[in-house]
């Protein structure tokens, strides 16, 4: 268990990184930003900054010796240089960093220990996505392997036709079937050194040009049905993991149960909602999980919570935002507002 005082490293420097810096300070404890960019949200809130590249092994390496435990708030960061730091330091770890990072390795993953994914065919040439195309269906969507996010590196194929010209990136592609579902829901949880578990409510979540924009408590009737399913799947697959911290699984509401569509191993923008909305934030329960502190309850505070992401300007207009006296206003700290950013978000609880 980590003392007051201590510093915990966060690799990665954006609003997920300066959150978790925030809930890390009300537990008494330092943060340190490793992150390639100079412009860090997360390091204006943070004890210290390391600006380096990824692959600077030697930066890394006296970065780790500052800190205390080490976690990190995305899964893109590179797993290799990462060799550098005391296994036993970095929680969740690297395996679920290698497995979110490619999509195919985690779809194969999760059916493995027995969930299911949507239908999908690995695509590494061109004349692969025909072969994917005959085999998975129509409409379908084409995806990078690696480093999407947020909609991005993804093409919506209706016909054949429409593929006609998809230049197949290096790095490979999963073609995915369309998936006929009511809704989408999150699977949230939190994962202690010593395998408690905790799950937070899971949110009805909508999503805007592949961005999330809303979620909301409580969820559609068919995500109570199938949320305790989501959840065992979620559930062991960070116990296969030995994951510790916030854990997040994307699924689908289907007619014929819940779909998994990804993981997210880190806190994750659908559960923005629980610093007001829950007794204890996915925020400071990921800080207690790296620290070894007991975790704390995951309840909700009221039947009816309300999330709306602020995506590019919208999020400048504090006053429009404050004049409702129930909002609760976050603002990530961005200087400059583009369209698709993230910018904050809004809870109103109650």
């Amino acid at each position: 268990m980590l003392s007051a005082g201590a510093t915990i490293g966060i690799l990665g420097g954006g609003q997920l990184g300066r959150m978790l810096a925030m809930a890390a300070a009300r537990l008494g404890y330092r943060c340190h930003i490793y992150a390639p960019e100079a412009d860090s949200v997360a390091a204006e809130v943070a004890a210290a900054f390391t600006n380096a590249a990824w692959q600077d092994r030697d930066a890394l390496a006296t970065f780790a010796k500052a800190c205390d435990a080490i976690t990190y708030e995305f899964e893109n960061v590179p797993v290799d240089p990462l060799s550098v730091i005391p296994e036993t330091m970095l929680a969740p770890g690297i395996k679920a960093l290698e497995i979110a990072q490619d999509r195919v390795s985690e779809k194969r993953f999760v059916e493995e220990i027995g969930g299911r994914p949507a239908p999908y065919m690995a695509v590494d040439h061109s004349g692969d996505l025909t072969s994917a195309m005959a085999r998975v269906g129509t409409p379908g969507i084409l995806k990078t392997r690696r480093d999407g996010y947020d909609g991005k590196g993804q093409w919506a194929i209706a016909s054949e036709h429409e593929a006609d010209g998809i230049r197949i990136p290096d790095t490979g592609t999963v073609y995915e079937g369309r998936v006929s579902f009511d809704c989408e829901f999150s699977v949230i949880l939190v994962r202690a050194s010593h395998g408690e578990v905790r799950f937070w409510d899971s949110t009805l979540n909508t999503h805007e040009g592949g961005v999330l924009a809303h979620s909301e408590l409580p969820a559609p009737a068919i995500v109570s049905e199938q949320v305790e399913e989501a959840r065992a799947l979620a559930q062991k697959i960070a116990e296969a993991l030995g994951y510790v911290g916030v854990l997040t699984c994307e699924f689908f509401a289907t007619k014929q149960g819940p779909v998994f569509n990804e993981m997210a191993p880190r806190v994750h923008n659908s559960g923005h909602w629980t610093i007001e909305g829950a007794v204890t934030s996915q925020f400071e329960n990921h800080i207690r999980a790296v620290a070894g502190l007991p975790l704390g309850d995951t309840a909700s505070v009221a039947d009816k919570v309300v999330m709306d992401n602020l995506i590019g300007g919208e999020a400048l207009d504090m006053a429009r935002h404050l004049a409702d006296p129930a909002a609760h206003l976050h603002l990530y700290g961005k200087a400059e507002a583009r369209d698709g950013r993230k910018m904050g978000h809004i809870t109103r609880v109650g």
